[in-house]
């Protein structure tokens, strides 16, 4: 055996459960929500002028790049909290 500490609490279930959770509850879908907005905010035959612009050219590009970005972490981890429980669990971890 390779001495390798392996420990799973009740409370490291509760938080793997919880972020699923959160990921799950619309959290994902909540980012695709602000990227139709940004988008039809994005259209200067919807809004324009001077801070449309601003917002158009620089504002909500890089923000929609942050929320892509925040959107495959957050499936990342979804998929990594997938193989984290299934580990607990075949372990013998499982409650």
């Amino acid at each position: 055996m390779s001495g390798a500490r392996v420990l799973s609490t009740e409370e490291a279930k509760t938080a793997i459960r919880q972020i699923q959770s959160i990921i799950n509850g619309g959290f994902t879908e909540q980012i695709t929500q602000l990227d139709t907005q940004g988008r039809m905010l994005s259209d200067p035959n919807v809004w324009d002028g001077p801070l449309a612009e601003t917002f158009r050219n620089g504002t909500w590009p890089e923000t929609k790049s942050a929320l892509d970005t925040a959107k495959e972490q957050l499936e990342e981890l979804r998929a990594q909290l997938d193989r984290i429980s299934q580990d607990i669990f075949t372990a013998g971890g499982g409650a």
